[in-house]
């Protein structure tokens, strides 16, 4: 895997995580304005999605590495984004499967497992490579500090 610098998020926390992984995906934006996105078309995706917090797990962990990989390699990997109609719709342009869309969903589901563990951290960036060239960085407006 390519080594990158990945823009830097200001946080609260002592501990900060960042996994990076990739995955196949075909996709196509329903919307005429989309242009030839608007065609079925694939990429490799590579994503990073950057975890913080101030406590580690019974592990002695801030999240497990391969948990993450798992929520997002092994659901979105080689398919069809738009079957998943549970995160994507192709009737809301605000649910799209867009590099944006893609990296908030991506966001949406991690943050959803982690308010789940003991240790409540915190996701606090994804950064989405679409193309060589072209990328987007998903941040959520406000960061939870869980006190």
């Amino acid at each position: 895997m390519i080594q990158q610098i990945y823009p830097s998020v200001q946080h609260p926390f002592q501990y900060e995580l960042n996994k990076d992984m990739q995955f196949a995906a075909a996709h196509s934006i329903p919307s005429e304005e989309a242009g030839h996105c608007a065609r079925v078309h694939g990429h490799t995706y590579f994503a990073n999605v950057t975890i913080a917090g101030d406590e580690l797990d019974s592990s002695g962990f801030l999240v497990n590495f391969a948990a993450i990989k798992k929520l997002i390699h092994n659901r979105f990997d080689h398919t069809y984004l738009n079957d998943h109609q549970d995160v994507f719709d192709n009737n809301d342009p605000n649910r799209f499967p867009t590099t944006e869309v893609v990296a908030r969903t991506i966001y949406e589901i991690v943050q959803a497992y982690l308010d789940e563990t003991s240790n409540k951290a915190t996701c606090v960036q994804v950064f989405l490579r679409e193309t060589p060239t072209s990328y987007c960085i998903y941040r959520p407006k406000k960061v939870v500090t869980h006190d």
